[in-house]
């Protein structure tokens, strides 16, 4: 714990003199709405706040660290400087904080997550992403049945957050006969916390109306037994077959988690989120969200297109000019890209991530098995092709190499079909890329938007991974440095809920390779650690360029918008290990606090909570510490 003296202090309640700037939209330096506000507020030059004996870091290239910054009551950044050059914005009225000592910074944009997911996610009670053996797993569910008897005996029992490679001895395969062990006929679905998996008790296969004859959806697998039925196991588009006869919360119930979620991103220091999956569920929440005012970050929703929708580009077009059309008026959403799933996840079991080279059997030995490529390289090129040419950028996931080198081969036929429109496409993930595509990225403008908490020794790195792809390949997992040494732009993203919200842990592994979640040490960091320096862009300025965003927010310079935090330390000067830490006292957006206060520390212990409820974001690694 840090002392209070450390601490900022204010000297009035920030929200009632910044509640101004909530009606005053934000604009891009240069547009109509940037100027009317430059000229309203020089009328009065005072600032709606001023923070001082600060280490203000603009993220403008090669610029001093500053004192202080000075935000409009337009939300606008005034002006950075030293503290005796901002005194001038100080007015009667003008609220003042003391930062002593710590850094103001831009707020965090977050290139790849699923937030509105990991509000619905905490509805249901969640394994927590343990490594559980299966008698310790019946166990658990045993206790979420008896927590829950009011749904017997045909209510579902939707559980999130199950580790799809931590079923132990490690190499366990599920079996919905598992699941129908257990003392109940409810209908049982164990969510995995990647995203990329599901298991089903026989009960909930049969509700789903999943046998042997049903085929193998476009994207998905079903995982069946030798005799051809299946054995509960449902990967990727597969999972949809369960999940669309569950009974969904209420509309109430889901704003209102939702709404939670995002105010605890909010109080991480998240400004900007881009939505990497949405439909017209996610979109119809986010409407209800901004008309109940409990959306607090700028939204980029990333529109998805099916494997089967992107081998006709003229209908995917369609598809996302009729949702734009539809929704485009929802304020805090800007409209623009496109996800397209390109393949899954790498890890044993699973193994569904597009290779170059075969994966390996336990022994070590070549399998005939190269992953899953759910679009084919010729369809993504004149997909990307047709949406490039209409403006429209593509947000690609790409684990294996693969699928790597399948999005960058469609980018690239899209450059020579249009040139270059400097429409950012985008490959995420990145987990394993081919050295010889590491210098693709730069020349056609490809943005490479990582998830780097992944990028420690764990057991999804270590036992379900190198066995399975050998130390070669091993030694070229998530490589950050290498393409930034080639001139890529990185940018970052958290994939929460998929991993928990630990926004500043994930800059510091991105830094060290390790984090505090690793259990078996750090990444190859002389390998592919990044500077302190490099992650505070890619996880700022870089996403913003990503999103399109770089003239209007990303850094804190006069006349874009004010959307920062207020950190309690110096987090260019701790040391590294300390930056998992950080807290955040203040976040604004638009130049309004949308988080003010002191969130728990990570490591102290959370309230009591009953047993079925706990563990409630999930992920890889345990809770998030967000607060």
């Amino acid at each position: 714990m840090r002392s209070s003296s450390s601490q900022p202090s204010r000297r009035r309640v920030l929200a009632t003199a910044l509640g101004a700037a909530v009606a005053v939209p934000v604009a891009a330096p240069g547009t109509a709405t940037a100027a009317t506000a430059a000229t309203a507020s020089s009328k009065r030059r005072s600032a709606a706040l001023v923070v001082h004996h600060a280490r203000v870091l603009t993220g403008k290239a090669h610029a001093p660290v500053e004192e202080a910054v000075a935000v409009g009551r337009d939300g606008t950044v005034l002006a950075t400087g030293t503290d005796a050059a901002l005194k001038r914005f100080i007015g009667r009225d003008t609220e003042v904080v003391d930062a002593r000592g710590a850094t103001v910074m831009s707020g965090i944009h977050d290139g790849h997550a699923h937030p509105l997911n990991a509000g619905e996610r905490t509805l249901h009670p969640s394994l927590a992403g343990e490594s559980l053996t299966v008698p310790q797993l019946q166990d658990r569910i045993r206790e979420f049945l008896a927590a829950d008897t009011a749904h017997e005996p045909d209510g579902w029992l939707v559980v999130e957050d199950w580790n799809p490679v931590g079923l132990l001895p490690a190499g366990t395969v599920p079996h919905h006969r598992m699941l129908d062990a257990l003392p109940t006929r409810r209908p049982i679905a164990l969510i995995g916390d990647d995203g990329h998996n599901a298991w089903a008790n026989q009960r909930a296969l049969d509700l789903a109306q999943i046998t042997a004859a049903t085929p193998d959806p476009s994207g998905g697998h079903i995982v069946r037994d030798p005799d051809g039925t299946p054995g509960g196991l449902l990967k990727d588009t597969a999972q949809d077959l369960l999940t669309r006869v569950i009974p969904p919360p209420t509309r109430a119930q889901l704003v209102d988690a939702c709404a939670k979620a995002l105010a605890q991103a909010a109080a991480c220091g998240i400004t900007t989120f881009m939505d990497a999956s949405v439909g017209t569920h996610q979109l119809d929440t986010y409407a209800a969200l901004a008309a109940a005012g409990r959306l607090p970050q700028r939204i980029v929703p990333a529109l998805l297109i099916g494997p089967d929708l992107a081998k006709d580009p003229a209908a995917a077009l369609r598809h996302l000019r009729e949702l734009r059309a539809r929704y485009g008026q929802v304020p805090g959403l800007r409209f623009g890209t496109a996800k397209v799933f390109l393949d899954g996840v790498i890890e044993y079991p699973s193994q569904t991530a597009a290779l170059l080279s075969p994966y390996l059997d336990a022994d070590g030995k070549p399998t005939d098995h190269r992953g899953d490529l759910y679009v084919s390289a010729a369809d993504y090129g004149r997909l990307a092709t047709v949406l490039d040419r209409a403006d429209w950028q593509l947000h690609a996931h790409a684990i294996g190499d693969r699928a790597v080198r399948t999005a960058l081969d469609g980018y690239e036929a899209a450059v020579r079909a249009n040139g270059r429109r400097g429409n950012r496409h985008t490959v995420a993930h990145l987990q394993l890329v081919h050295p010889d595509d590491h210098r693709r990225f730069a020349p056609l403008g490809v943005v490479a938007c990582m998830q780097l908490q992944w990028a420690m020794r764990d057991i999804w790195t270590m036992e379900a991974l190198l066995p399975y792809i050998g130390p070669e390949r091993h030694r070229l997992l998530y490589p950050a440095r290498s393409l930034e040494r080639h001139g890529a732009t990185l940018s970052g993203g958290s994939d929460w809920p998929v991993d928990p919200l630990q926004t500043w842990n994930q800059i510091r592994t991105a830094v060290d390779r390790e984090g505090s979640e690793a259990g078996e040490g750090a990444l190859y960091p002389e390998r592919e650690g990044l500077s302190r320096a490099s992650s505070l862009r890619m996880h700022t300025a870089g996403t913003a360029y990503q999103l399109h965003m770089e003239r209007l927010t990303g850094r804190l310079l006069p006349g874009m918008a004010a959307d920062l935090v207020v950190l309690d330390r110096d987090v260019t000067r701790v040391p590294v290990r300390e930056i998992s830490g950080v807290g955040v006292r203040l976040t604004l957006v638009g130049g309004r606090v949308v988080h003010e206060g002191t969130p728990p520390s990570p490591s102290a212990p959370s309230p009591a909570r009953p047993a079925a409820l706990s563990g409630v974001h999930g992920g890889r690694h345990g809770s998030c510490g967000c607060g």
